[in-house]
């Protein structure tokens, strides 16, 4: 049995592989061992995890008996996996899956397993924040840091709010969009500054922007924004790495939804676009069902 898991601060999907086709699929709440403590991460593992499992393998019972004797392995892949944190999971899944082998890591190793393989290129991941790393086919070799989207996050979604409301109050998008704009969202300029400033996780609340920017896409001069900060990411991230002749993949909602824009900044900056999925989960199936051990 080999269960793998792709988490995020929100959802973590899970995909368990039985033999050499994937039996089942689950969800549970986000596992961040950043931000969470260890008893509400072994809850979620305990309390949504196990249940949903023992609707394919059988009474709880049977999956704890199963792992302990060793018939489980789980490749756990997540974001605010540092390398200081890697051995604190693996405890606690072993809390969870006695006996199980267990490999832990970050999301970018996910990202590049999901989206190279075995290949060497480029992997990042644009969604909510941004990272990129060097991938020799094996390992990330070299990161650029992200920074955060204060400092960095270079074509990240809340980057992209974050420059879309700037060309929105300054004039530089058209008054009719601006007023659609907070009408919609029921926002004013008072509002936003309230929401950035003053209320806490102003990124979520910059990239919760990138669906009204992505329904207003054909406007010439949004169109140009989104180009715009993919041109940023590619020139403050990629260009570090000096391999130009490498596919450069992507992971993400943001990359995904603005594939176009990305590609043309991409041509524009001098790289070669390889895959973009939304999610890499699918992709880490592929890559553990072709590469079992």
């Amino acid at each position: 049995m080999k269960l793998i898991a792709d988490s995020g601060s929100t959802k973590t999907d899970w995909v368990l592989i039985d033999g050499g086709n994937a039996v089942g699929r689950y969800a549970t709440a986000g596992i961040n061992p950043f931000h969470q403590t260890e008893d509400v991460i072994l809850d979620i593992l305990r309390r949504e995890l196990l249940s949903q499992l023992a609707t394919t393998c059988g009474p709880v019972d049977e999956v704890l008996n199963s792992s302990q004797a060793g018939q489980w392995e789980i490749f756990f892949y997540g974001s605010g996996v540092r390398p200081e944190l890697v051995g604190e999971v693996q405890r606690m899944l072993g809390h969870v899956f006695p006996g199980a082998a267990a490999e832990v890591n970050g999301d970018l190793l996910a990202a590049a397993r999901a989206v190279c393989g075995r290949r060497a290129g480029i992997a990042c991941i644009l969604g909510t924040g941004a990272n990129s790393g060097l991938y020799d086919g094996s390992a990330i070799v070299a990161n650029t840091p992200p920074l955060g989207y204060i400092l960095g996050d270079e074509g990240s979604g809340a980057v992209l709010g974050r420059n879309f409301l700037n060309a929105l109050y300054k004039g530089f998008i058209n008054k009719t969009l601006l007023t659609e704009f907070e009408h919609e969202m029921h926002l004013s300029m008072a509002l936003v500054i309230d929401r950035v400033y003053r209320q806490p996780q102003a990124n979520k609340f910059l990239a919760s922007l990138v669906p009204f920017i992505a329904r207003h896409i054909d406007s010439e001069e949004v169109s140009n924004l989104v180009t715009d900060n993919f041109c940023s990411f590619f020139r403050h991230n990629v260009v570090q790495y000096g391999r130009s002749d490498l596919p450069v993949c992507f992971v993400g909602s943001v990359a995904y939804h603005f594939e176009k824009q990305l590609r043309q900044a991409a041509r524009g900056e001098g790289f070669d676009v390889g895959s973009i999925i939304k999610s890499p989960i699918d992709g880490l199936i592929d890559y553990h069902l072709q590469h079992q051990e």
